[in-house]
């Protein structure tokens, strides 16, 4: 009896929590973050990486940004059902941070100092997008004047251990807010473009995913906004 009515209580709140989201869709965007703070709150208990990571969000005036937590099968679903989860407002707002690293980058280039030519960028992509890392090769290379030979740029997947390392994230929870390590972004121009302006990406956690205003994003990250899918 008594796990029957735990049952019950657990598809409750999930049903709750999926009219709260709803809501929040129809909600104008500079009233997210208002919205999403009470029903993470009383939805759902914080972690401490949520609870970390708002923080650093709120105290760089990134205001509309919402947490939510995911379901352990989430990465088996379509990207229809996690735009679904999640409530966003299509599949193209679903994104990613990937850790790439330039693999033919000169001697002294070993870390991220220099935001010109990094050994190391976080890209952040759109599921629906495919990846251009040539694009990106170009783009540094007229960042940086020419004066730094083009086949000293290529651009690669970072192995999961480097990028857990410098992220503190592991694979499937890696976001460019409170990484370990100050890499510099990089930010497919497609996402700049959608509307409404508000995308999602991982949250420190594998079952945590950030949602946040693009414009915010961008002001307070300041990544290259480059056209790499």
């Amino acid at each position: 009896m008594e796990a029957a009515v735990a049952e019950l209580e657990r598809v409750q709140n999930q049903i709750l929590e999926r009219i709260s989201k709803l809501e929040l869709t129809y909600l104008p965007q500079n009233d997210v973050s208002s919205a999403a703070v009470s029903v993470t709150t009383s939805l759902q208990s914080t972690s401490d990486t949520e609870a970390r990571l708002s923080n650093i969000l709120r105290s760089n005036s990134v205001n509309n940004f919402l947490f939510n937590k995911v379901p352990a099968e989430y990465y088996d679903c379509s990207l229809e059902s996690r735009r679904d989860i999640l409530a966003a407002a299509s599949i193209d707002h679903l994104c990613k941070s990937i850790v790439l690293v330039n693999t033919q980058a000169p001697a002294n280039v070993t870390d991220c100092s220099d935001r010109n030519n990094s050994k190391y960028y976080v890209v952040v992509v759109q599921y629906t997008a495919r990846f251009n890392a040539e694009t990106v090769k170009n783009f540094l290379y007229s960042l940086n004047n020419g004066k730094i030979p083009k086949k000293k740029f290529n651009l690669r997947l970072a192995p999961e251990e480097t990028s857990i390392n410098l992220t503190g994230y592991e694979h499937n929870a890696v976001t460019c807010i409170g990484m370990k390590t100050d890499i510099p972004v990089i930010l497919d121009e497609a996402i700049v473009k959608l509307n409404p302006d508000f995308f999602w990406l991982g949250g420190g956690e594998v079952d945590l995913k950030l949602g946040i205003k693009t414009s915010e994003f961008i002001k307070f990250v300041k990544p290259f906004i480059v056209s790499c899918s």
